[in-house]
């Protein structure tokens, strides 16, 4: 127990988190040098085509310091903002955690996000400046940034190259001497009691259940009880990352590992659980009470802020799209869904993301690890209806927009804390971008004499469906950062609850509800051929729904297929139309044959093809590929 080191790295973004795991990996002999990739931890496809860490990954390493040989247990976590619960559910398992700092880029807004994560969780801090090779480094200007950050002498930050590998080692020998090993909470039964942080699926073992183990131990083959999901199984097997899984005859306290659980049903493992030893459970009385003693503090998960609806292209594969999602929530425990029938799609999924890269990422996920076509309807974010009778119920989707308008008191909307650094270059094209969209400005900090915070409180639906960080990495050409909070005290933000500023609380007064304010809404439906096409259905504020309407049926203009007949695109609200765009007939030239003679013959072959146009017309459905729908996303 006492050489071992539980630690994770943390930072925004693009800071070289994967670069200086990989030197980890080389320095401690981890992985062999033939085999040694670039971002060896990234281990899916996706994250390497995107360049960025979706996933956290665990990795076990060895290294001997002053002759003696410790166990380092290292989790890397992603730094977008739309994956801070992964990082959130991370820093359960550990004591310490590196805070990476770009010297390009100084801090950035998702280091205070994160950095905030571990100071609640009381992690030991190691900061670190990257990038200090590069000869727009600013070393000194970013390490006066993080010492006024952390309020520690500048002397105990580490500077380091991850690239060229300079200064790893200093980073090594302080994780060793500044983060504490796992501490001891057995009891005189020495009980066995693990968390568990992530998951995955394996058809041949079952469940696979990623776990900081906290008491005792466990063997391959001993029987568990997992306390929330109230079901047994038996550790079919245990072992550590290496950081592929490795086989252990057994896990003790204070290690990271794994255990195949042998449990093949996906809804039965949920993250945050704890696992005990069955013949612990059976020693405890039936009494809930008893063995709720048990359960580790662990984390609560996220709700999902972003919700849309995905459907199979093909109606068969239903079953595989269900099966599908629920081995993902396996290792998200962001992602929710839930069945729904709707006309013309049949059966689909109502899902719940943190945010559009998070639904994107899982839509991408299930074309290519399950080979499905998916359609997609428009994302929206969460609603609280308020009625005359003064019930409230949420509405996570267009479909969910209730009817009959009479019985509504109010609509409300969730708000969030919107913080963004920004250099003073770009200070005033940052606040034009802020003003243009529905915000209250409430503070502005200023961080050295190059860099600036913005805070303001906006609508969640403004940086949701309005795409708002990439628009602001626009208009600052990628040096502004941005990091968001929500302000409801009933839907939580990665894993814990955000109080609204002192600030915010004064702007709105102390009788105001900061949290749900209220807002006109309607819903913009989009007819085709006079047809609702209920997965373009969009919930818009009212004095946005004419723009909003002109827009998509413009764009359905250029994207949608040209047919043998005039297609009609109309944007409607509350049954009248408030934008028009009609797709011209695909003209084919039937008296292209025909030369000289009369010309009522002509006329003839004309007559015909008006006829057989206007028949197709009314007969004729569209349909819609699963690209238009991504193309009218984004």
């Amino acid at each position: 127990m006492d050489n071992i080191r539980n630690f994770v790295i943390i930072s925004h973004v693009d800071h070289g988190k994967s670069t200086l795991a990989d030197r980890f990996l080389e320095l401690t002999g981890t992985v062999d040098s033939q085999k040694m990739r670039p971002q060896y931890l990234d281990m899916m496809d996706l994250e390497r085509e995107k360049g960025i860490t979706i996933k956290m990954q665990p990795v076990r390493m060895n290294y001997t310091l002053n002759a003696i040989p410790y166990i380092l247990n290292l989790i890397d976590t992603p730094g977008h903002i739309d994956f801070s619960y992964e990082v959130s559910r991370s820093l359960s398992a550990v004591e310490g955690a590196i805070l990476l700092v770009d010297a390009t880029k100084g801090i950035q807004a998702q280091t205070i996000g994160n950095l905030e994560l571990a100071k609640n969780q009381g992690l030991v801090i190691i900061p670190a400046i990257n990038k200090i090779d590069l000869p727009q480094a600013r070393i000194e200007e970013t390490e006066k940034e993080v010492s006024d950050l952390l309020s520690i002498d500048p002397r105990e930050i580490i500077k380091i190259s991850a690239k060229c590998g300079t200064n790893i080692e200093k980073i090594l020998q302080a994780i060793i001497k500044k983060i504490p090993p796992p501490s001891l909470a057995r009891s005189s039964n020495d009980i066995f009691r693990a968390l568990i942080f992530d998951s995955k699926y394996d058809s041949y073992k079952g469940i696979i259940a990623y776990c900081r183990i906290f008491d005792g131990e466990i063997k391959e083959g001993e029987k568990i009880y997992l306390i929330q999901g109230e079901v047994e199984g038996e550790a079919k097997e245990v072992g550590v990352f290496s950081p592929e899984l490795t086989p252990r005859k057994t896990l003790k306290a204070g290690e990271i590992g794994y255990i195949a659980t042998g449990i093949k049903e996906p809804g039965k493992l949920m993250v945050g659980d704890t696992i005990i030893s069955l013949k612990l459970k059976a020693q405890s009385s039936k009494l809930k009470s008893e063995i709720s003693n048990l359960v580790l503090p662990g984390y609560k998960e996220p709700k999902p802020m972003v919700f849309l609806s995905i459907y199979p292209e093909n109606s068969d594969d239903f079953d595989l799209l269900k099966e599908a999602l629920g081995k993902l929530k396996l290792n998200d425990a962001a992602l929710v869904f839930k069945p729904e029938l709707r006309e013309g799609l049949g059966r689909g999924f109502q899902c719940g993301f943190l945010g559009v890269l998070h639904a994107e990422i899982i839509a991408e996920r299930l074309k290519r690890e399950f080979g499905l076509g998916l359609v997609l309807s428009t994302p929206s974010v969460v609603y609280k209806v308020i009625t005359r009778a003064q019930k409230d119920f949420l509405i996570y989707t267009p479909q969910d927009f209730p009817k009959d308008l009479t019985k509504i008191k109010e609509i409300q909307e969730c708000w969030a804390r919107l913080r963004i650094l920004t250099p003073l270059n770009y200070l005033g094209k940052v606040s034009e971008l802020l003003e243009s969209i529905e915000s209250q400005h409430i503070e502005t900090r200023y961080l050295g004499v190059e860099k600036a915070e913005l805070i303001y409180e906006t609508p969640l639906r403004e940086i949701i469906t309005k795409n708002l960080y990439d628009k602001l990495k626009g208009t600052s050409q990628g040096f502004a950062s941005m990091n968001y909070e929500i302000l409801d005290k009933n839907l939580l933000a990665f894993g814990q609850a955000r109080l609204p500023s002192p600030a915010a609380q004064q702007a709105f007064g102390q009788g105001t509800d900061i949290y749900w304010r209220t807002v006109n809404l309607v819903k913009l439906e989009i007819l085709i051929l006079g047809k609702k096409e209920e997965t373009l259905s969009k919930i818009v504020p009212e004095k946005e729904a004419y723009k909003e309407g002109k827009r998509m049926v413009e764009k359905l203009k250029e994207v949608l297929p040209h047919q043998l007949f005039s297609v009609p695109l109309q944007a409607v609200v509350g049954g009248k139309i408030i934008a028009r765009e009609t797709i011209r007939a695909r003209g084919r030239d039937v008296i292209a044959p025909l030369y000289g003679g009369d010309y009522t013959r002509k006329r003839k072959l004309l007559e015909r093809q008006k006829k057989g146009k206007k028949e197709l017309k009314e007969k004729g459905r569209i349909r819609i590929p699963p690209e238009v729908y991504l193309k009218i996303l984004g």
